[in-house]
């Protein structure tokens, strides 16, 4: 173990952020954040271990938490048991009024079976009293039941925080232009990051919501997309007005709305992480949608139909008032082409696409910090019936 993170880090591993997505564990680090409050509500003394950082091969990515209090009790992992140990015991001496330190963990091989990781790696933890940031973190858990996507930055060197929201990046001015607009790239790329400004280190911790994929009509496709979808980590709404098509026996465990999209969607916080299925092919319901949709922040929107059935849809949307620009964002005909034919190989075609719609977005966002990580391209990867009447 060493405290000096500089001297392990050798010519076979260089410094990683996490490319985590979040897919099939949502909200990990969130969950023990709240642990950590709800310790401290109840007067305990916690702190708080952070990865800021990982080299070559590591258990868990960087942004992983271990909360710990001042009886030695633990919640969450940072290495899945290799170093817990000496991490707990870094961590009290820390509530014992020691100063946050970032501790590096590495293993050679006479480290093998002691303080060290068995897969080889090594990683940077970032240690503190949570108590001394008790209202921030607040903050950050509030925002996250919100829905709403936060990164949280803290000077390593003096443990100093700031939240920054990707829909209010103004909204607190501790930082300067440059590491709010970092932690805007770490939210838009969904990853958590050591970032090194003016030689100042800066770690930016991203809470993003879970990826959620809204399909519009309770159709054969949508059964097979659900599915589909639940098993990469999407929540999964299905939204139909129409009498028999929300079925539960059709779509257990699928959240179902039985009421007008628009009505629907117009409660529901439409973010950065939300893709839009259209999938009736009844402009009644299709369009409202797609209104919704257009005046929001989600990632992807797709509809179902035939190139000669999208061109009337462009051409209602554009009596709307919608741009040509604005309406070039829809995918239509829905899907890659793949020559797609069954309801489950169009359900393939539209997770298809979804998902490289995702990614593109976020590796065509370049971060605007000097970062030590896998973003770089000499990095390694690491982690690695008609419808009702309206009334």
């Amino acid at each position: 173990m060493s405290k000096d993170c500089s001297d392990v880090v050798g010519s076979e591993g260089k410094p990683q952020s996490s490319v985590f997505l979040n897919m099939g564990v949502k909200f990990m680090d969130g969950d023990i954040l709240e642990k950590a409050l709800e310790w401290i509500r109840q007067g305990r003394r916690v702190a708080l271990a952070t990865i800021v950082e990982t080299f070559g091969s590591s258990p868990l990515p960087v942004g992983s938490q271990l909360a710990v209090d001042s009886q030695g009790a633990f919640e969450g992992s940072v290495s899945g048991g290799c170093i817990e140990g000496a991490v707990i015991t870094e961590a009290l001496e820390v509530l014992e009024g020691g100063a946050p330190r970032e501790v590096c963990f590495g293993m050679g091989d006479e480290q093998r079976w002691e303080t060290g990781l068995s897969c080889g790696g090594r990683i940077s933890i970032y240690i503190e009293d949570a108590n001394k940031a008790g209202t921030i973190l607040e903050n950050v858990m509030a925002f996250r039941r919100e829905e709403r996507p936060v990164c949280l930055v803290t000077d390593l060197a003096t443990g100093r925080k700031a939240e920054v929201l990707m829909d209010a990046p103004e909204r607190r001015g501790v930082y300067p232009t440059s590491l709010r607009q970092a932690a805007m790239d770490a939210l838009q790329r969904n990853i958590s990051a050591t970032v090194d400004i003016d030689g100042r280190k800066f770690f930016c911790h991203s809470f993003n919501p879970a990826l959620r994929l809204i399909i519009i009509g309770a159709v054969h496709i949508s059964q097979h997309l659900a599915k589909m979808a639940q098993m990469i980590g999407y929540d999964v709404v299905i939204i139909d007005p129409r009498e028999g098509f929300a079925d539960t026996a059709r779509f257990p465990s699928v959240r179902l709305e039985r009421d007008w999209p628009d009505d629907v969607m117009g409660k529901m916080a439409l973010h950065s992480r939300t893709a839009v299925a259209v999938l009736t092919h009844d402009p009644k319901i299709d369009d409202p949608a797609l209104m919704s949709a257009l005046e929001s922040g989600v990632f992807y929107i797709g509809a179902l139909g035939s190139k000669r059935t999208h061109a009337g849809r462009l051409e209602r949307l554009k009596k709307a008032g919608f741009s040509e620009e604005i309406l070039s964002g829809i995918h239509g005909p829905i899907g890659l082409s793949i020559g797609a034919r069954s309801p489950a190989e169009i359900a393939v075609s539209i997770l298809a696409e979804i998902t490289q719609e995702l990614h593109r977005k976020t590796k065509d966002k370049p971060m605007t910090a000097e970062i030590p990580c896998c973003m770089k391209d000499d990095g390694p990867v690491c982690n690695t019936i008609a419808p009702p009447r309206r009334k």
